[in-house]
């Protein structure tokens, strides 16, 4: 087994930030009526600029496969080329399209002129993990001197007024207020686009700052808890979930199907004990000493959350003092996969890093809640 490290990082974000008040002039307005609840969604998530892969009329200005390989393009420099990269993992919950496969479509974008070995991993914020995980085992195993490892989000294009449209017309001729479900509008006003990338390689860079994986680990409690947050399906009165394949197609628009939706409820009883849980099992595994951790990276979807996540925490031994967490989520929004991957760029490229300091990335899942955490080593 090879010690494996993040030799570089970098990060691309579509286009100019986009304040509060210019949000519904790139999504448009449902029903050509100005949200009531997009002002208390963005106070709760203390999100003021977040960035778009649209112009002001809503057209598409990137697709993700675009937005993902101009990330990876920042990685090339004297030391690592497009001819040197053997490994491209590409983790998103916003793929262009069902089949290909999303890595496939990066790839293709890249114009390398080789053939390389390609890993897609798909699910919600944790498949970047998942991509980051496979190019680490990868390099580790020896089957690889090198891997490209990106999470990235395209999710404007989800939330333009004409994907919800039909489904205010539909609760007009039901003779029902055409406002839409806040489990479908809620994530209107969370979600933004980019994409991180990080090299991996078995030895450090000399005269930079690298970053040694200690490891990443998993944890799943799908087998205690029901969906939080879905796309492609309905959630049932039992809690299961009925596929958009098993719906008729005229239903697909009428009730935003393809929306990503969240139940807040689930979401608020869940989310911050199960990944106070999950970490706390992580630092048993590894006998780690929570006064040793000296940069704290905790993947955030609202601003709601953090006060709450630091206290969940301490309930479990790990106090972690304000001035150890490093947060960019009011600046950059929630980008998904692609947010530890974009806060790590940041702190990594700061030059406040110090030889021997520990890092440590939280990244919770809602979907049916799923958590990772990693521990890196700065050299």
């Amino acid at each position: 087994m090879h010690d494996v490290f993040i030799t570089k990082a970098s990060t691309y974000l579509p286009n100019e930030p986009v304040s509060n008040d210019e949000m519904e002039t790139y999504l448009g307005l449902v029903n050509d009526t100005p949200s009531k609840a997009r002002a208390l969604i963005l106070r709760n998530n203390k999100i003021t600029t977040r960035y778009y892969a649209l112009d002001k009329n809503g057209k598409p200005t990137h697709t993700n496969a675009q937005i993902t390989a101009k990330a990876v393009e920042g990685l090339f420099d004297e030391n690592f080329t497009k001819d040197n990269m053997e490994l491209l993992s590409c983790g998103t919950t916003s793929a262009d399209q069902i089949q290909p496969s999303h890595a496939s479509m990066v790839h293709g974008e890249l114009n390398l002129g080789k053939s390389i070995e390609i890993n897609t991993s798909t699910g919600l914020c944790n498949s970047g993990m998942n991509a980051f995980n496979y190019a680490f085992l990868s390099v580790k195993a020896g089957v690889k001197q090198n891997a490209v490892c990106v999470g990235s989000e395209r999710f404007s294009a989800w939330m333009t007024a004409d994907k919800f449209n039909h489904e205010a017309e539909n609760l007009k001729l039901l003779e029902e207020r055409p406002i839409i479900a806040f489990k479908r509008e809620f994530l209107r006003w969370m979600l933004s686009d980019g994409a991180g990338a990080l090299l991996l390689e078995s030895k450090p860079r000399e005269n930079s700052t690298s970053l040694k994986i200690e490891f990443i680990d998993f944890y799943s409690y799908a087998h205690e808890i029901e969906a939080c947050m879905y796309s492609g399906c309905e959630k049932q009165e039992d809690g299961s979930l009925k596929s958009w394949a098993d719906h008729p197609s005229d239903e697909w628009l009428k009730q935003s199907l393809f929306a990503l939706k969240q139940d807040t409820k689930l979401l608020d009883e869940f989310i911050l004990v199960k990944g106070a849980e999950s970490l706390r099992a992580s630092f048993d595994k590894h006998n780690l000493d929570p006064e040793k951790i000296d940069h704290v990276l905790a993947h955030i979807s609202s601003g709601y959350f953090k006060e709450g996540l630091k206290e969940e925490f301490a309930k479990k031994g790990m106090d972690f003092p304000w001035e150890k967490w490093y947060y960019n989520l009011s600046e950059v929004g929630n980008i998904g996969a692609g947010s530890i991957f974009i806060a790590l760029e940041e702190l990594m490229n700061s030059g406040t890093l110090k030889k021997g300091e520990k890092v440590l990335l939280c990244i919770p899942e809602s979907g049916r809640f799923a958590y990772s955490c990693a521990l890196l080593t700065v050299c």
